[in-house]
């Protein structure tokens, strides 16, 4: 089982940053009809989401993140000593979109930094990856990206994903401290068997030079082979069987039930699951902050949007107890578990800035000098 428990760690810091351009689900009636999106927001809560423009990264939107966080906590860039990116929406087939935020935020060249590719999960197992490498090395502080564009990749006709995704890029800051009192815990899980339930199937180097044509698939709905498959049935059993199941043995193994936390920041999947799921866990989903109704389903980023946009306005200093968890595409699963002080949770920022430099639209571009 792939339990670990981390001692003096803690979470110093969160934040995050959305699109500034904002899409009303309620704009797809005219391609989808009135039924098909008034029934898509009922049972998913979506109402609007956050879209990134041609150019704009989820790289874009975490460095904003970062940025803010690093001024707000008065940290220097120079004592990060590990960056890591844990996303499926990278820059670049290569390299590692983590080289890009170093440089463009100043890391010393003494630290470690690479990418994890992972979605819905990317949280939580950045959260036990980032702890792993500060206890056993002498790394201080280290940032953790988490976020997607998941709607570039979605066919516009698509009436399964193209209401559903939103994007957004955010940060958490990790510190080494003394004292044992500080931990996080992890409980994480995968099953392969499952890696065609949420895929792009062409794009990567098993199919480089994939087919565009467009196809009228079995579930209805228009794709290329450039394009976000979701197998609806197999994904929304996964959610409401092994999701619950996996909290339950969280708590077994921890020894804590729901009433120890003050806060459940859960991949906002959609509406329906997440009431399933705490339904099945009894979990007050009173303390479970819902922000796909405004940001849609952000991925990998949803539960730092979350406690954003709960708690980043507040204006209080107290200890929240916080359980995450993540589940999707891989298929990948985890919870975790941190304090994580309201006074460091950053509010959700607008931001539509894109790095020139990494714009590479001749390849000659790469030749000219600095």
């Amino acid at each position: 089982m792939a339990f670990f428990q981390f001692k003096n760690i803690r979470v110093a810091g969160l934040a995050c940053a959305v699109p500034v351009n904002e899409v009303k689900t309620e704009s797809y009636k005219t391609l989808f009809g009135d039924e098909e999106v008034e029934k898509f927001m009922e049972m998913t809560g979506v109402r609007a989401s956050r879209r990134t423009s041609t150019y704009q990264t989820c790289s874009d939107l975490g460095y904003r993140a970062a940025r803010e966080l690093l001024e707000k906590k008065g940290v220097n860039p120079g004592e990060i000593g590990a960056l890591i990116f844990s996303s499926h929406s990278p820059d670049y087939r290569r390299p590692s979109t983590a080289f890009v935020l170093q440089y463009r935020l100043g890391i010393p060249k003494e630290a470690i930094c690479y990418d994890i590719s992972l979605g819905c999960s990317s949280l939580v197992v950045g959260m036990q990856t980032v702890a792993s490498i500060m206890s056993t090395g002498d790394i201080k502080k280290a940032l953790l990206f988490v976020g997607d564009t998941a709607g570039k990749s979605v066919y516009p006709g698509d009436r399964s994903s193209a209401m559903l995704f939103g994007e957004a890029g955010a940060v958490m800051l990790l510190e080494k401290t003394g004292n044992e009192r500080d931990e996080i815990k992890a409980l994480l899980r995968s099953d392969g068997s499952g890696f065609k339930y949420m895929i792009v199937p062409g794009g990567g180097y098993r199919n480089l030079h994939a087919n565009e044509d467009v196809v009228m698939c079995e579930d209805g709905n228009e794709r290329t082979l450039m394009n976000s498959f979701i197998q609806g049935t197999s994904v929304f059993t996964f959610t409401i069987f092994d999701v619950p199941r996996l909290i339950k043995d969280f708590w077994d193994r921890t020894g804590t039930t729901p009433v120890d936390y003050d806060c459940f920041a859960f991949h906002q999947a959609n509406l329906y699951i997440l009431k399933q799921i705490a339904k099945k866990t009894k979990i007050d989903i009173a303390k479970m902050p819902i922000t796909l109704d405004r940001y849609g389903n952000t991925s990998g980023a949803s539960a730092i949007v979350s406690l954003c946009d709960r708690y980043g306005h507040a204006g209080e200093h107290r200890t929240l107890k916080v359980m995450a968890c993540g589940f999707g595409i891989g298929i990948s699963l985890g919870a975790t578990s941190f304090e994580v002080n309201t006074g460091d949770i950053l509010p959700v920022y607008e931001d539509d800035g894109i790095y020139e430099e990494g714009l590479i639209t001749n390849p000659n571009q790469l030749y000219e000098k600095k």
